[in-house]
Formats: C-alpha cells, sequence, structure tokens
C-alpha cells in the first residue's frame, strides 16, 4: 500500500519552492509514495504549482482561506488529510509550516518541513511569520533544509534538535532544463548579455546588479542586462535603471513560462543576493551551460567553486563583478569552460533524481516508526 505524502504550500508565484515541489514530484519513480499536493486558495495566491503539476486531478486540492489570517483553515487541512488518508504532510514556507504541523497533530499524521531560506526582514508581519515559523519547526516530526548553510540557521539559530534535523540538498529537474533549452528562445541582440531569473525581492539584491551593469555598460555600451521574474522591489528597481540612464539597457521581462528558454540568450547569468539556500536559479542556468557569476555567499558557495565552476566575486563588490563581466566578454573560452565544468558539477551532484530517492526513503522510514508507534 502506498504512503501518501501532501505537499502543502501557501503560493504567491511559481517561484523555488514551488517548482522545488514539481520538481520532486516529477522525479519520483518509487512506487511506495503516492504525491497529493495542497494550496491555499486566498486573496493573491497562484495555483500554478498544481496547474503545471504532473499529477492527476483527484491528487491535487484546494484549501479554502477567507482571509491571509482565516484560522479555520488549519481545521479545514485536517479533515482534508484525514478524508485523503494522508500519512505524512510536507509543508514549504512560514504560513504553511504553521498552519500545516497544527493540521498535522489534530489529524495524527507525520510531519515534515523544509525549509527554502530566510528573508532578510524588515515587515513587521513577515518577521512575526519567521518568529511563529521558528516556533513551529520544533513541532514537525523532522525538518530538512536544502542546504548546509540553511541547516546551520535551523540548529544554531532556531535551537531545533539535531536528532529531528535532515539535510537533503536541493536537486533541479534537468529533464525540464534539457526540454527547454532544446527550444531556446531569443532576444534582442546585443554583444553580450548578462541576465537573472527570480524574484524581485529584497534578499536577491538585484540593486547591485544594477550598480555593477552600470559600471560594466558604460565601458562597453553594446551590452544588456535581462531580469525576468516578478516582485515587490520592480518599481524600485525600474527607477534606479532609469537614473543610472540604463532604461534602454535593462529588459524587465516580468514573469515568463518560457523563462528556462531564454537562458540560451545570456552570455553569463548574475546572482548578487544577500542570502540563500542553495539557489535553484543558479542551478539551473549551469544546467542550461550559461556561464554563472555572484557574489561570494553561503549557499552560493556550494554551486560556485571560484574559477572552476563559475566566477565568485566578494559579497557587495560591484567593481569586481563589473570586471569579472569584462573579462568574459573578452574570453569567450574562459565562459565556454566554466559553463561546461559548472553544467558537470550540477548534473553530478544536485539532480531532482537523488533528491526524490533521499526522500522517498525518509517517508518510507518516518511512516515505519509510526506504524510501531500505533501498534
Amino acid at each position: 500500500m502506498s504512503i501518501r505524502v501532501l505537499q502543502f504550500i501557501c503560493p504567491t508565484g511559481y517561484y523555488g519552492a514551488e517548482r522545488w515541489i514539481n520538481a520532486l514530484v516529477s522525479a519520483n519513480r518509487d512506487d511506495a509514495i503516492e504525491y497529493h499536493i495542497a494550496i491555499t486558495d486566498e486573496p493573491e495566491s497562484s495555483d500554478e504549482v498544481l496547474t503545471r503539476s504532473i499529477l492527476p486531478e483527484g491528487q491535487k486540492h484546494r484549501l479554502r482561506m477567507s482571509s491571509k489570517f482565516d484560522l479555520l483553515a488549519i481545521v479545514r487541512l485536517a479533515r482534508l488529510l484525514k478524508e485523503r488518508q494522508i500519512d505524512i504532510i510536507h509543508t514549504h514556507g512560514y504560513k504553511s509550516d504553521i498552519v500545516g504541523v497544527v493540521a498535522a497533530r489534530l489529524a495524527g499524521v507525520r510531519s515534515v518541513c523544509t525549509p527554502h531560506g530566510f528573508e532578510n526582514a524588515e515587515d513587521t508581519r513577515l518577521k512575526a511569520y519567521m518568529w511563529l515559523g521558528g516556533k513551529a519547526f520544533h513541532w514537525f516530526d523532522l525538518v530538512c533544509p536544502l542546504s548546509e548553510d540553511i541547516e546551520k540557521t535551523v540548529l544554531r539559530d532556531y535551537g531545533v534538535d539535531s536528532r529531528s534535523v535532515r539535510l537533503i540538498n536541493n536537486g533541479v529537474d534537468l529533464a525540464e532544463v534539457e526540454s527547454a533549452i532544446a527550444d531556446p528562445k531569443t532576444l534582442d541582440a546585443s554583444d553580450f548579455t548578462i541576465g537573472y531569473i527570480g524574484q524581485l525581492i529584497s534578499r536577491k539584491n538585484l540593486p547591485a546588479t544594477l550598480e555593477a551593469f552600470a559600471l560594466f555598460h558604460g565601458d562597453h555600451p553594446n551590452t544588456r542586462l535581462v531580469l525576468i521574474g516578478d516582485g515587490e522591489e520592480k518599481p524600485c528597481l525600474m527607477e534606479q535603471a532609469r537614473e543610472l540612464g540604463l532604461s534602454d539597457s535593462v529588459g524587465f521581462l516580468g514573469f515568463r513560462d518560457d523563462r528556462l528558454q531564454l537562458l540560451p540568450t545570456f552570455d553569463v547569468f548574475a546572482l548578487t543576493s544577500s542570502l540563500e539556500g542553495i539557489p535553484r536559479c543558479l542551478m539551473e542556468a549551469m544546467a542550461a551551460n550559461v556561464c554563472v557569476t555572484a557574489f561570494d555567499i553561503p549557499g552560493v558557495d556550494v554551486l560556485v567553486k571560484q574559477d572552476e565552476t563559475g566566477v565568485l566575486v566578494p559579497f557587495g563588490d560591484a567593481r569586481a563583478l563589473a570586471r569579472a563581466w569584462a573579462h568574459l566578454m573578452q574570453n569567450p573560452a574562459t565562459r565556454t569552460r566554466l559553463a561546461e565544468a559548472g553544467r558537470s558539477w550540477v548534473y553530478s551532484r544536485f539532480s531532482a533524481a537523488a533528491m526524490a530517492e533521499e526522500y522517498a526513503a525518509l517517508f518510507k522510514n518516518l511512516s515505519a516508526k509510526q506504524v510501531v508507534s500505533n501498534a
């Protein structure tokens, strides 16, 4: 009999965590695991994680929430867990962690959460969610961070018992990337294109990308920066580009369904984040054979080894990043060498298939413990 695992998230778009869920589900080859996905249906929520999932409709669920703070959603989720005979709930994100672990207790099922990263929060409401989410970690049967740095944060800053923590490295759906780059799209031509794909939010530190590009573009006018994605920082970033005189050289393309197909149009990929787990956007760029450049921070350094699988510069050093882009522009052979090594590194260490196998084993073990405890 299959072990039923419900992936639960409160989605606002189709970004890292949402895509992670579908990568895990798509890569599963273990007949003993039956995945379900549930999302909250609330103001500003997105259902793309469901519409893009390969699961049959009977394994996709919407949880009604009349407001962002509808506590009855916990009761509704507990009811769903019982009605669908779910064995394990697996949550993603502060809000889903809080709602999910309480519902799991009410329904008497096992619970797992995967922290995908932590915000540099300024918003009072987000800080409150983070605090409650940290408290919720202690209620889960297992907390499964997707990078060593996130694992350290869970243990050190949130004080979670190490016996309840299991590191399972992030993984990327290589088949999805291969399919996308086999049918690439095109952008306006330039001598050199720098690209970014992801959310336009504070921890992605995109003002630094624009600052570096302004320095680079001043010496190399026929170059272009392309930012693909949406987020609360977009208006400020567009204003910064205007003030830097870059409006005609920076493309804000918004959220794109064909974003992976646009990866081959980038000469280099740029990531100037201040905080990351193991960034999916970098893994996808590397898998697509694009040379990656990034600020040197924990999580990123797991993927990018300086002058081996990409280029790392000290955090916050926009001038160093601009110089790196200039060097790569003038040395295409170096770009090719780094891109090929980066692709090999991701394929050997960070596949969704390997991640799915680890989670299948974890869920089997957790389910066996549940059977023993009920005996």
